[in-house]
């Protein structure tokens, strides 16, 4: 799966292209809307928490860091205590380690908005939205060339990678 970006200049447009992208068989749930923060997006499908922060990375990243502590703590006590008494609890505490460090990076996280999407920051400020669709790679092109066809005035604005949603 590939996200693909636009921005839109305003909120009429962006119900046009969502019509279009559902016509050719996009879930909702593969569409996503940021808007300046009193923007009614009336029913269009608003991007969420996961998509607004950097709560899933921040997570990802406080696993490793946790899990790397964790196993440290383990691997000191196997070294002093020995591993007949520390072999056990050694899988406790990288998992204790990791969940503290997932829990607290993803708390970061969710206090920070996505870093990729600063850049649009001031031209949703302006009242641009911006729509995110995710797409499988064969069709980023049919995607691209509908939208700009019907709606010159979008802003394409790149494609990144995702992992496959997991809702």
């Amino acid at each position: 799966m590939r996200r693909i970006y636009f921005l839109v200049p305003n909120i009429e447009i962006t119900h046009k292209i969502v019509e279009e992208l559902q016509a050719e068989g996009i879930e909702d749930r593969y569409i996503h809307i940021l808007a300046k923060r009193d923007t009614p997006l009336e029913g269009l499908p608003e991007a969420g928490m996961s998509i607004k922060t950097d709560f899933i990375p921040a997570v990802e990243r406080g696993v490793a860091l946790g899990g790397t502590t964790g196993l440290l703590a383990g691997l000191i006590g196997l070294r002093f205590a020995g591993f007949a008494i520390a072999g056990g609890p050694l899988l406790g505490i990288i998992m204790a380690g990791a969940t503290i460090g997932s829990m607290m990076g993803g708390l970061a996280g969710m206090n920070s908005g996505n870093s990729r999407l600063k850049q649009f920051e001031e031209a949703i400020e302006q009242g641009q939205l911006l729509i995110l669709v995710d797409v499988p790679r064969e069709r980023i092109e049919t995607i691209k060339q509908l939208i700009t066809k019907h709606h010159p005035d979008a802003e394409f604005e790149g494609v990144e990678p995702i992992l496959p949603p997991s809702y």
